[in-house]
């Protein structure tokens, strides 16, 4: 599909291997989360803008590139998108991180707003919206809604697994927001989860149930 990306890596395969077993811990699985996520920012990051500088090194005065343009913002969403922030930072500690506050209700399988806290220069930054899962979609796509409401026209979403279901559903709700995820499973099962899956991120990186 146009504007899913998958990604192939080895390292971030292996992570997502160890992050489905049921017998990783919950400070592992924090861990495997902070580096999938940094690892995935390379690419996520891919098309940022450069312009050419002058900087004089001990040697010489060198024509050289650095980031251009619009800023980063972070935008995950509650809770567990949380878990993805600092692997991301790691990368590019120059980025604003705005919450969103979605839960899912039981009967309808709807997403609920319940938070938000953007940055005051939202508008002008490029922005990420980052959720480990994305299951049927609805929660990515309420989000990415609410941004775009805000007058917010440049958004990626990024998640660690994601199902056909809703890729499809973000995919027609929101064309023009590229999916990048590490892994694309099965299905949905009656409950809404992703199979195979990892079960419920939020729960495996907090320690909850």
């Amino acid at each position: 599909m146009e504007n899913v990306f998958v990604f192939d890596h080895p390292l971030i395969q292996h992570k997502i291997s160890l992050m489905r077993d049921k017998r990783t811990t919950t400070k592992e699985f924090r861990e495997l989360v902070n580096e999938v996520a940094m690892l995935m920012a390379y690419e996520v990051t891919r098309d940022m803008p450069l312009k050419e500088v002058e900087i004089e090194t001990p040697v010489a005065i060198a024509r050289t590139r650095v980031l251009a343009g619009k800023k980063l913002a972070l935008v995950p969403i509650l809770r567990a998108g949380l878990g993805m922030v600092d692997g991301m930072l790691s990368l590019i500690p120059m980025a604003k991180v705005g919450h969103i506050g979605l839960y899912r209700d039981p009967k309808t399988l709807e997403p609920v707003e319940y938070y938000c806290k953007l940055p005051d220069d939202i508008e002008e930054r490029e922005i990420v919206v980052l959720d480990p899962m994305l299951a049927t979609g609805g929660s990515a796509s309420a989000a990415i809604s609410f941004l775009k409401k805000k007058g917010i026209n440049s958004i990626k979403f990024m998640c660690l697994i994601a199902a056909p279901e809703g890729i499809e559903r973000l995919h027609n709700d929101h064309p023009d927001v590229p999916i990048f995820c590490a892994a694309q499973d099965d299905r949905l099962n009656d409950h809404a989860y992703i199979v195979p899956g990892l079960g419920d991120a939020g729960d495996r990186l907090f320690g909850t149930k």
